[in-house]
């Protein structure tokens, strides 16, 4: 009679002890998998902002807003339009590019494009799409990546975007075809810019050299070109502020201009 009050005791403490350590298990599973669910959720973000299409519409929304300024030629434009009044674009080509917003790579895809088998070989792999580029992109998540990256995208007059095409920047002198007054050349295959975004141009060169080695980004002639362009035109503000907007938005930030922002 003495014995049995103790088992009944040590089995109701037992019950117990198995009923809180199940609810403890139900409530790890519970955050476990809220902890995946918000993961996903992140990842999901994150590649919905890498891939070009969905970065033009961030960058016009978000960043640079719907009314702002061109990066080469400086010309004021609205949503998707042009303000012809706003800057001289010197060239007769392209004529109903001149009037229309795009969204041009820093480093063209074409650079990048090349250390891609699917580029290389899109025939092999894209036997029905001609365009090495879309070819690439629907196959390569790491191309439609550097396709998509915020930070190599800049706002530019189509007619000025599809004139660079797939050049080297360059420094030159002599004879060379001006393109918008004072802020932008050619000269055979190579573009020369203006020298207040000399700088930014050298810095986006160095942040997708480093976050995509072995792509063939920066050539050593190249680097020294854009080492030199970055003293000659330091980190500005609104180059801080338009890159920590990129930065917060993709969720990976340029150390070549954040480092050096007051």
């Amino acid at each position: 009679n003495l014995i049995m009050p103790k088992y009944i005791i040590l089995n109701s403490f037992s019950v117990k002890f198995v009923m809180a350590v199940q609810t403890l298990n139900n409530f790890l599973k519970i955050c476990f998998i809220f902890e995946i669910l918000l993961i996903s959720s992140v990842s999901w973000s994150k590649d919905s902002v890498l891939n070009f299409g969905k970065a033009k519409s961030i960058l016009a929304n978000q960043v640079y807003g719907k009314k702002n300024e061109t990066f080469y030629c400086k010309c004021r434009y609205q949503k998707k339009s042009i303000k012809a009044k706003s800057c001289d674009i010197l060239t007769k080509k392209y004529k109903k590019r001149k009037k229309r917003l795009e969204w041009e790579h820093i480093v063209p895809a074409h650079a990048f494009g090349n250390a891609f088998k699917e580029w290389r070989d899109n025939k092999k792999y894209c036997p029905k799409q001609k365009s090495k580029r879309k070819c690439t992109a629907k196959l390569n998540s790491t191309f439609r990546e550097m396709e998509g990256n915020l930070h190599n995208l800049v706002p530019s007059v189509g007619a000025v975007n599809a004139l660079r095409s797939n050049l080297s920047f360059a420094e030159f002198r002599g004879k060379s075809e001006e393109l918008c007054k004072n802020r932008f050349w050619k000269q055979k295959r190579k573009i020369n810019v203006a020298k207040d975004i000399k700088g930014d141009i050298a810095r986006i060169y160095f942040y997708m050299n480093e976050t995509y080695p072995g792509r063939g980004i920066i050539s050593k002639k190249n680097m020294k070109l854009f080492e030199a362009w970055n003293k000659i035109d330091p980190v500005s503000e609104d180059e801080c502020r338009i890159s920590r907007l990129k930065a917060k938005l993709q969720g990976s930030r340029n150390k070549f201009v954040e480092d050096f922002c007051k």
